[in-house]
């Protein structure tokens, strides 16, 4: 009896610590912690632009090669990259290294890929400019591809505005989307990556940022306007 007594009172000390400490965490996050009107109104000093203000920026320019970034960029891909995770490397990044992975993402499975729409209106926009459209994307290259097809059909590109895709891929020593930028004498290079923006810079033309979904498998998210480049509005869709 004086066993169970005493076992009794231990667990009562656990059961009353726990519900302190449970206490004390809820205390710290109230259900309803509110806003205010000066929270609601911050903003970070980023140069946000639209695609009217784009497009009026190129009045009176002639047609010009533009180059986009694909994934997360113009296709809101990351359907196709969880599910490479799943088959190919659970748990882990090194599916980005194996070209099964890549077989299966350039030849087919890009069709579970959105399109995104700010990608329409600035696609429309430059193919009414009569301007000449590249992708540009740091995937890794395939012995096929169906990307281009795909990118074709879903944004209504002209066979006149279009050209193929092109798979730089992804080098760690090495920002390839520079020489082919400078190659294909594009003039503006639409990208959602801190990578896209610096190529641009250093190939000596305008990059635009696109806001990267917050859902998607790309993490972490970059911070849009940290080199003082223009950035789209609500383009993350």
């Amino acid at each position: 009896m004086r066993k169970l007594t005493r076992t009794l009172g231990v667990l009562c000390l656990v059961f009353g610590a726990y519900q302190a400490a449970f206490a004390a965490t809820s205390a710290s996050l109230p259900l309803w912690p509110g806003v205010n009107s000066a929270q609601l109104a911050a903003q970070a000093p980023v140069h946000w632009v639209s695609v009217a203000q784009i497009e009026n920026s190129l009045t009176d320019r002639p047609p010009m090669a533009i180059g986009f970034d694909i994934d997360d960029t113009v296709l809101f891909s990351s359907a196709g990259f969880w599910r490479g995770q799943k088959e190919f490397s659970p748990g882990s990044q090194a599916y980005l290294s194996n070209p099964a992975f890549w077989e299966k993402m350039n030849n087919g499975w890009d069709e579970f890929s959105i399109p995104k729409e700010v990608a329409r209106s600035l696609i429309a926009m430059h193919v009414r400019r009569g301007d000449s459209i590249y992708f540009i994307t740091g995937r890794s290259p395939t012995k096929t591809e169906t990307v281009s097809r795909v990118l074709q059909e879903n944004f209504l590109i002209p066979a006149s505005s279009m050209n193929p895709v092109i798979f730089a891929g992804d080098r760690p020593d090495q920002n390839t989307k520079i020489q082919w930028i400078k190659e294909k004498d594009i003039r503006i290079f639409y990208g959602d990556a801190d990578a896209d923006i610096t190529a641009a810079r250093e190939a000596g033309i305008r990059g635009i940022r696109i806001l990267r979904a917050s859902n998607s498998t790309y993490r972490p998210l970059p911070q849009a306007g940290k080199f003082g480049e223009e950035v789209i509005v609500n383009s993350e869709y």
